[in-house]
């Protein structure tokens, strides 16, 4: 259950945050965020501020029922925040959902929406780190700084959505995923840019009724070479197959569609 142990993710959680805020520091709140259309980055902020009083809530009561996002504690109005305010608010959140997972531990019991990944204050912490991780992204490309991440941050992230991505809810959800199934179909992920000893390399197999994942340098119907940041940010959708960063060896139509049926649910 994920590379990082318990208190990284709680570390990152905080650092990924405060980093976020310092890129937007000083920006337009109606900025447009263009990976995610339909969004500015006032609307970015307080959906990330809103996950973690929710998370925080979650796994500070145990409780096992759904908590409504909208109506957690300390949310502020919707719109017209002082960027400042907002950004300070934004770490506030944080920091308390870090430190409620702190005090719960990696493995106490807590709900958790996505059937299909253990009911653990370890995968909240996961999760949010992740979460955390990508909206950066966002918020950088918005204000127009250039977003790297990690090398071990990345390569779990990219564990992670692999591992949500396979979930077999999703493929008995969507009719257009499950026509990817089948026929031999295979997607291999290689990172080009990090050491050998973080085996960034994945790959996809849509050949039974379920997808399956693992780690390993196998020949695939696609597969997509780049940075490992750029792996990362094609992955959630945040970045074209067509950059420069990236290379498709292979069935470019597969991978484009199996990114985009995947990808929707957890963008």
């Amino acid at each position: 259950m994920g590379a990082l142990d318990h208190e990284r993710y709680c570390s990152e959680i905080v650092t990924q945050a405060k980093l976020l805020g310092k890129a937007v520091d000083g920006a337009e709140p109606g900025s447009a965020v263009p990976s995610c259309p339909d969004w500015n980055l006032e609307r970015l902020m307080l959906h990330l501020g809103g996950e973690y009083r929710w998370a925080e809530q979650i796994v500070r009561t145990r409780d096992q029922v759904e908590i409504c996002a909208a109506h957690a504690d300390g949310a502020p109005e919707p719109t017209g925040q002082d960027p400042a305010s907002l950004g300070t608010w934004l770490v506030e959140g944080a920091e308390g959902l870090a430190d409620a997972l702190r005090a719960a531990g990696p493995g106490v019991e807590v709900w958790n929406p996505i059937a299909g990944v253990p009911w653990n204050a370890l995968s909240w912490a996961r999760r949010m780190t992740h979460e955390t991780l990508l909206h950066r992204a966002d918020a950088e490309f918005t204000v127009g700084a250039e977003f790297t991440a990690d090398p071990e941050l990345a390569v779990d992230a990219l564990d992670e959505w692999m591992l949500l991505c396979a979930l077999p809810q999703l493929s008995q959800a969507d009719p257009e995923l499950r026509r990817l199934l089948g026929d031999g179909n295979t997607v291999h992920l290689h990172a080009t840019d990090v050491p050998d000893e973080l085996a960034a390399e994945w790959l996809v197999d849509l050949t039974g009724e379920a997808i399956t994942w693992r780690r390993a340098h196998e020949k695939a119907t696609v597969a997509l070479r780049g940075s490992l940041t750029g792996l990362l940010l094609a992955a959630y959708l945040r970045k074209p197959l067509s950059d420069s960063d990236l290379e498709v060896f292979g069935d470019t139509e597969l991978l484009r569609g199996w990114l985009e049926r995947v990808t929707v649910w957890f963008r």
